[in-house]
């Protein structure tokens, strides 16, 4: 595996992002068949694996901080406008794993009536991931790590113990690893309890039992799919022991909207907001820092996950993604950390892309959300996606073919959440608006909340989102934007989602 003494160096070195190459999308109608994006495949060759890596929390800011990740950037594809349809941990994966907005999965929160495991599983929404889409395609699929708020290791669901959700092979989740230690792992079924010890350390045991499952299948000439989904960087951002001392005196990115000065146009929940004190200043710091330390065992992953399939001669035909669940402010428009806001640092993620036909360096401005993930890896895999999905694949896109894509993307949000066992319940200072719709087009974002408030930041004038400017929009230009959004609120399936999300 990569030298860790070799991994620390280049990071106390590196400080900034790459600038890659741009490549465009042209409006057009949609092609009359999409399957006709996917790559060609010569008749016999093997079915391309995926394998992805979904961090919980990560914000854009701390890609500098993983070097993989930049690594992955130079030799494959950034998608610089990709969003989550909610900056929340349960909304955001039933989309991922369903293909489905949180309005047609019914998952708008972490728990109770309009959230959770409970309710994906309720509404049958297991019936129906990327997971039974792949294994019905023939794939050995595996899912490790952070599942679903509100899924218990050892828990019984409808009946059986130590449930197993349909779709997987393999499976190796765990409950509560926030902490990364003193954890139970279910493990196909069966309920292994980690400690305290080095080795219990949650994000280096899912980089073990994932590149053994890469092993096994490579040698069983098998293709996977592979799904390890972290628990860093969310609190309480625990570093594994070597990286313990990494970074001192690292202090939070403070951009144009850190601590912002004038909030006097912002919606009722944020508009009375005090500036952030020298105190709370000082924590933000203490919490990046943290933050930055405990994503250095899944930069290791990644190397580790990266070396592995070139060990077992599948480096060339397999995909590898590495996103995020949601994104996280620190101390931008003077909240403190936290996320479920729609502004940009909670709802754009990092995106990033290699594998077979994948153009190095390339960065589709596309506007993806986490609801193309499955289709795409569904039509890479050459399996059908059932209609009713919401999402669209941007198998073109990805290998840097020109393509018609949406011009509008959804953010739907319940709130405010007030679950006391919720490990993303936040105070006022954290940031827990109402509930809210929202759009994000190429020009800006255009806020709803249920309350009658309003948002709309020009993102060509005003990138940094400071300047509240709806008082001052036209009254076609308010309809406008109340019909793009309506439309997509209401859609459902990938044909109507799709024109949904290309408004006149």
């Amino acid at each position: 595996m990569r030298s860790r003494n070799l991994l620390t160096r280049f990071l106390a070195a590196t400080s900034a992002l790459f600038v890659l190459a741009a490549c465009g999308n042209a409006p057009a109608s949609p092609p009359a068949n999409p399957a006709a994006d996917a790559p060609p495949r010569p008749p016999g060759a093997a079915k391309p694996n995926v394998v992805v890596v979904l961090t919980d929390d990560l914000s854009s800011d701390l890609v500098r901080y993983l070097p993989e990740v930049q690594r992955m950037q130079r030799e494959g594809a950034d998608f610089p406008q990709y969003s989550v349809t909610d900056s929340l941990c349960c909304p955001s994966r039933s989309s991922l794993l369903s293909g489905k907005y949180p309005h047609n999965t019914g998952v708008f929160t972490n728990s109770g009536a309009d959230g959770g495991f409970h309710k994906f599983h309720e509404t049958g929404g297991e019936q129906s991931t990327i997971g039974t889409q792949l294994q019905g395609a023939g794939y050995q699929t595996a899912f490790m790590g952070k599942y679903m708020n509100g899924y218990q290791p050892d828990g019984t669901v409808d009946g059986k113990p130590n449930y197993v959700p349909p779709g997987w092979n393999t499976w190796a989740v765990a409950g509560d690893g926030y902490k990364q230690y003193d954890y139970q792992l279910n493990e196909n079924g069966r309920i292994v309890e980690h400690g305290h010890a080095p080795h219990d350390y949650l994000t280096d045991v899912l980089n073990r039992v994932g590149t053994d499952f890469i092993r096994s299948n490579a040698a069983a000439n098998r293709p996977f799919y592979l799904q390890l989904n972290t628990f860093s960087p969310h609190g309480p951002s625990t570093p594994a022991p070597r990286h313990e001392t990494l970074f001192p005196g690292l202090t939070a990115p403070r951009g144009p909207a850190y601590n912002e000065a004038d909030m006097s146009d912002k919606p009722g929940w944020l508009r009375g907001m005090p500036p952030l004190g020298q105190k709370q200043q000082a924590k933000i710091d203490e919490q990046y820092r943290l933050r930055a330390q405990s994503i250095q065992s899944v930069n290791d992953m990644l190397a580790d996950i990266r070396e592995t399939l070139q060990q077992t001669g599948q480096a060339d035909n397999t995909y590898v993604v590495f996103s995020s669940d949601n994104g996280f402010h620190m101390g931008e428009h003077r909240l403190q950390n936290g996320k479920q806001t729609a502004f940009e640092t909670d709802v754009v993620v990092p995106l990033a892309i290699t594998g077979p036909g994948v153009p190095a360096g390339s960065r589709p401005e596309a506007q993806v959300e986490n609801t193309d993930l499955r289709p795409t890896f569904a039509e890479l895999a050459g399996a059908p996606t059932p209609p009713d999905v919401d999402g669209r694949s941007f198998a073109a896109q990805l290998h840097g073919r020109q393509a018609p894509w949406r011009t509008a993307s959804l953010v739907e949000h319940h709130g405010p959440n007030h679950a006391p066992r919720d490990p993303d319940r936040q105070k006022r200072r954290q940031g827990n608006p109402p509930t809210y719709y929202a759009i994000r087009t190429p020009e800006g974002t255009y806020v709803e909340y249920d309350n009658g408030d309003r948002e709309y930041y020009d993102k060509r004038s005003d990138p940094n989102q400071l300047n509240n400017t709806y008082s001052s929009l036209s009254e076609q230009q308010r309809n406008s934007l109340h019909a793009a959004l309506a439309g997509l609120r209401q859609c459902r399936g990938a044909a109507e989602c799709f024109a949904a999300g290309r408004p006149a």
